[in-house]
C-alpha cells in the first residue's frame, strides 16, 4: 500500500511541475511575441495606466483562481492558470527593454537551477518546514511594505535589502510551498480532484519561481545600452 501510495505522490509531483512549467513556458512566449512587435510594447510604455491595469488583471486572477478553483471544473481552472501566466508574460515583455537577452537567459538559468535545488530538498527532507514557511511569509510581507515604502524613498540600499530579503524568502518557499503539496496530497480525501489540487500547487510554485527570478534579475541582469 506505502508503494502504491508513493507512486500516486510522485505521479502528482510530476503533474504539479508539468503545470508550472507549461506556465511558464507560455508566460516565456508571450513576451518574446509582445517584445518582438514594437507597436504593443510602445503602448505599454506609453500607457501608464495600460500597464498598472495588466497588474490590477494578474492580481484579480490570481485572487479569483483561489477563491473559485474548489467550485470550478479542472479545465476553467487551467484556464485560469494560463490566463495568468499570458497576462504575466506581457508585463514581462518590458524586460527585453530593460535588459540583454544573454543576462535574462542566464538569470533564468541560476533561478531554475536555485529552484530546483530547494524543491527537490522540499521533496525528499523529513523536517518539518512549517517553521521555514511561516519565517518566510513574515518576510514577504516585509519585502512588500519595504518596496511599497521604497516607491516614495528612492533608496538603492533599501532596494538592495528588498532583493535580497526576497531571494531568501522566495528560496525557501521553494522547498516549504513543495513540502506542502507531498503533505496535502498524502492526506486528501479519496474522491478529490488531484488535477485541481495540481493547478493549485503549479501556481504557488509558478510565483515562487517568478519572484525568485525576478530578484535574481536585478542582480544579475545586464541592461542594454
Amino acid at each position: 500500500m506505502r508503494a502504491e501510495e508513493a507512486a500516486q505522490s510522485q505521479a502528482f509531483m510530476r503533474r504539479t511541475f508539468t503545470f508550472m512549467g507549461a506556465g511558464l513556458a507560455i508566460t516565456g512566449l508571450v513576451a518574446t511575441f509582445v517584445a518582438s512587435r514594437p507597436d504593443l510594447v510602445g503602448a505599454l510604455l506609453r500607457s501608464r495606466g495600460l500597464f498598472i491595469g495588466l497588474l490590477i488583471a494578474e492580481l484579480l486572477v490570481v485572487l479569483a483562481f483561489t477563491a473559485l478553483v474548489n467550485r470550478v471544473s479542472a479545465p476553467v481552472a487551467g484556464a485560469m492558470l494560463v490566463a495568468y501566466a499570458a497576462l504575466s508574460g506581457v508585463t514581462f515583455s518590458v524586460f527585453f527593454l530593460i535588459y540583454t537577452a544573454g543576462s535574462l537567459g542566464s538569470t533564468f538559468m541560476v533561478t531554475a537551477g536555485t529552484f530546483g535545488a530547494t524543491a527537490l530538498y522540499g521533496a525528499v527532507t523529513k523536517r518539518n518546514l512549517d517553521s521555514v514557511g511561516s519565517f518566510c511569509m513574515m518576510g514577504l510581507f516585509g519585502v512588500i511594505i519595504g518596496s511599497v515604502v521604497n516607491i516614495f524613498l528612492g533608496s538603492s540600499a533599501l532596494t538592495w535589502l528588498t532583493t535580497f530579503m526576497s531571494i531568501i524568502v522566495f528560496t525557501g518557499l521553494a522547498a516549504y510551498d513543495t513540502q506542502k503539496l507531498r503533505t496535502m496530497v498524502a492526506l486528501s480525501a479519496p474522491g478529490t480532484d488531484q488535477t485541481k489540487l495540481a493547478l493549485q500547487g503549479a501556481l504557488s510554485l509558478y510565483l515562487d519561481f517568478v519572484n525568485l527570478f525576478l530578484a535574481l534579475l536585478r542582480i544579475f541582469g545586464k541592461r542594454r545600452n
